[in-house]
């Protein structure tokens, strides 16, 4: 394929600027929104979110398929997709935090269901084939990376924007509302601004890779009608290649302490070192530009050293920023006085899972390719959907069992200050259960074995099946 320009390079990536920002929104604010605004109980909200996990994990590789078997000379197997994601998540979105409270709570409940439902499968059908075609639109081993990066950069800015400026902006105190969280005005004007957003980064996406259409339809080596059987058989297809297994296990247990810190590190900041909202905002905010910034590195890094190489180190870098965690619950009352000492913990933890954000896409990349040249298709719906449904299952398995961690560190939510037992039990559990898990994925990723040269070799052979059919 022919070199990918920077228009489409970063044109392409801000495509995920918007998904990172709307399921970050509906991450951080979905639960409190339902039950301290909307008055729903705890236990509805939970099984809500039970469900629009399961059913989010469960479409990807479904979705994936479909857009794999999708034919078309004008919007090709992808892009017909983003347009339809897109809009779908640009509208219902705004729904979503405009239910009025004056409806009864079954109403309230059927409302949520639906429009969360209804959000996650465009999403799906949007992200699903956006991350496919991340693998299509070049097949050069570094520009893979340099696509997977810019992607990156732009999913974080969206976990930004959602966590830090919505916050700030939208959830302003007033005489009215002491605490500007409990505003309903607030989740209507964020809502807007996140549809607004999504609808450009979705435009963004679709305008700089439609060029390409004609050249992607170009490379496709077999065409099959999709039934319900032979999509069973293309995920197995999938899991039967070394290079692929390797990466979603690795990705999968890298994956479990995403879940540790999105369910314990709000808990550990608060009840373990005492910081208020500012402080965690700093930390936070630290953790997620040091994985921006290290983006140009990690680049330059598996360029010179293999990819497979760059996800070990940035394994090794992430269980150093744990370790020096461990040091600082060891310390906890130099920490309580002075926060500044979880910064090498933030830029270490960012650096490092910085590499894990990149990497393991452009790894899958190329497993594609290789798959491709025994079997002569091409599946990067269904390898990047069977890819999130791994690690969404384990994240919500992962879940689950912290919940039931947090009753046996005898966490209390009616003390402002937890026992001794419980904030440092809270705190070991994050960052000990982190090692553990970057363990098991540097084993995971190590039977991984395309480099640089068998990528040469491969694309070569695959031409020479192009020219012979």
């Amino acid at each position: 394929m022919k070199p990918i320009s920077y228009r489409t390079l970063w044109g392409f990536g801000a495509g995920n600027l918007g998904f990172g920002l709307i399921s970050q929104i509906i991450a951080a604010y979905l639960v409190f929104y339902a039950t301290a605004i909307l008055g729903m109980s705890g236990a509805s909200v939970g099984l809500l979110v039970s469900l629009g996990i399961i059913w989010d994990a469960v479409s990807d590789p479904i979705m994936g398929y479909l857009s794999d078997h999708t034919r078309s000379d004008r919007f090709g197997r992808r892009h017909l997709y983003l347009l339809i994601g897109g809009i779908g998540v640009t509208i219902l979105h705004v729904f979503l935090w405009n239910i009025s409270i004056e409806l009864s709570g079954s109403v309230k409940w059927f409302l949520m269901v639906f429009y969360v439902l209804s959000i996650k499968t465009f999403i799906t059908i949007y992200i699903t084939p956006y991350t496919a075609l991340a693998a299509e639109i070049s097949d050069d081993y570094t520009d893979r990376t340099r696509i997977q990066a810019i992607k990156t950069i732009f999913f974080l800015i969206g976990l930004f924007l959602a966590t830090a400026f919505v916050m700030a902006i939208f959830f302003k105190s007033t005489t009215l509302y002491p605490v500007g969280q409990l505003n309903p005005t607030g989740y209507r004007n964020m809502s807007i601004f996140g549809s607004v957003l999504m609808f450009l980064s979705m435009t963004l996406a679709y305008k700089s890779t439609k060029h390409l259409i004609p050249e992607l339809n170009a490379r496709l080596l077999s065409n099959q009608t999709p039934t319900f059987s032979a999509f069973f058989k293309e995920m197995a297809l999938a899991f039967s290649n070394l290079d692929f297994r390797s990466v979603v296990l690795g990705y999968l247990f890298a994956n479990v302490s995403s879940a540790l810190i999105s369910t314990l590190a709000l808990h550990v900041y608060t009840f373990t070192f005492y910081m208020n909202n500012n402080g965690i905002a700093l930390i936070v905010g630290i953790q997620l530009m040091s994985s921006i910034l290290s983006q140009p590195f990690w680049i330059r890094y598996s360029d010179k050293y293999e990819k497979k190489k760059a996800v070990h180190t940035g394994i090794l870098i992430a269980i150093g920023g744990s370790l020096y965690f461990i040091a600082c619950v060891y310390f906890k009352s130099i920490v309580q006085a002075n926060i500044l000492w979880l910064i090498p913990f933030g830029v270490l933890a960012g650096f490092g899972t910085g590499g894990l954000f990149t990497m393991p896409q452009a790894m899958v990349a190329d497993a594609v390719d290789s798959s491709t040249l025994i079997t002569g298709k091409r599946q990067e719906g269904v390898f990047y959907g069977t890819l999130t449904l791994c690690y969404k299952l384990s994240q919500s398995i992962a879940i689950f069992v912290l919940g039931i961690a947090l009753d046996y560190l005898r966490f209390n939510p009616d003390l402002q200050v937890q026992s001794e037992f419980t904030a440092v039990g809270l705190a070991l559990l994050l960052s000990i259960g982190s090692i553990i898990s970057f363990g098991f994925a540097y084993m995971s990723y190590s039977p991984y074995s395309l480099t640089r040269g068998k990528m040469l070799e491969i694309h070569k052979q695959i031409d020479l099946m192009k020219a012979s059919k």
